[in-house]
């Protein structure tokens, strides 16, 4: 378990959870009770909204909690005072086939490794550094990162049509003359707003991170226009590569699964090289 001690990307964690708990405090106290008291419906939109939730708080904590694929450092200390004066070629790490050195963190990074300068770490296959899970989106949490993304569509166009729903089908008694109404009313187009907002924000995201994955190419790669990786494999095993060889029903839940043909595997179990200066 990791937490970067970042102030934005705090501010981005403790915003995300005021925004699902104040959803689900709205659709609770002000659309269900309000306008399904009677209905028998109203059962099933509390289960369900609230495992929406439950499974975006689960796939955020994920995402914000897991290593998502820091190359470790050496045991013994590696000397690479002469490799500050080379080429940025040999320091960044632009060829995207072969094993770099990071002068940052003075030690050698396997191919598409990156140096996040937030997390002050090189991380595997790094896509970017995200504020709002506070961490890097890298080859060991793309996965929780995207659910997280789906869950908080999911969870948007539910809010959004349950309070477009309390509209049509308003509660007896509640109307815009007394408080109660004028209440509930101000709580429902709030709630709308943020529901289109952040709905269309993570389908922007999400967009981007599909043809990340899809065409094998990160944001970074993308934008040091490196091309794709593997162009001749298959969509559907680009995606179990970041979801698991698991059942693809299996893919949008939260829990860690075993991928023994990944690359991320292959270099996890490479050492790093360890020379004693």
């Amino acid at each position: 378990m990791r937490f970067v001690k970042d102030p934005c990307g705090i501010i981005c964690l403790i915003i995300t959870y005021i925004m699902v708990i104040y959803a689900d405090y709205v659709v609770m106290r002000w659309i269900i009770l309000q306008t399904m008291q009677a209905n028998i419906w109203a059962p099933l939109h509390v289960v369900s909204f609230n495992t929406v939730v439950f499974l975006l708080a689960m796939s955020h904590l994920k995402a914000v909690l897991s290593d998502p694929g820091c190359v470790p450092l050496p045991a013994n200390r590696l000397d690479f005072s002469d490799m500050h004066t080379v080429g940025k070629s040999t320091g960044n790490g632009n060829s995207s086939n072969e094993w770099t050195v990071c002068t940052r963190c003075e030690t050698y990074r396997p191919p598409r490794a990156h140096h996040c300068r937030i997390c002050k770490r090189c991380i595997r296959r790094m896509d970017h550094h995200c504020p709002w899970i506070n961490n890097c989106v890298g080859e060991r949490n793309q996965k929780y990162f995207l659910q997280f993304l789906v869950y908080v569509g999911v969870l948007a166009i539910y809010s959004a049509a349950l309070a477009v729903g309390s509209f049509i089908y308003p509660c007896e008694g509640c109307n815009s003359e007394n408080i109660e109404g004028q209440t509930r009313l101000l709580h429902c187009v709030i709630l709308l707003i943020e529901s289109a907002l952040f709905g269309l924000f993570v389908l922007a995201i999400m967009v981007d991170q599909m043809h990340a994955i899809l065409y094998d190419e990160t944001a970074i790669e993308q934008a040091q226009q490196k091309g794709s990786h593997r162009p001749n494999r298959r969509k559907f095993y680009l995606l179990a590569d970041v979801f698991g060889r698991g059942h693809p029903a299996c893919w949008l839940l939260p829990c860690t699964s075993f991928n023994s043909s990944s690359s991320a595997l292959r270099y996890y179990d490479t050492p790093l090289l360890s020379h004693e200066v």
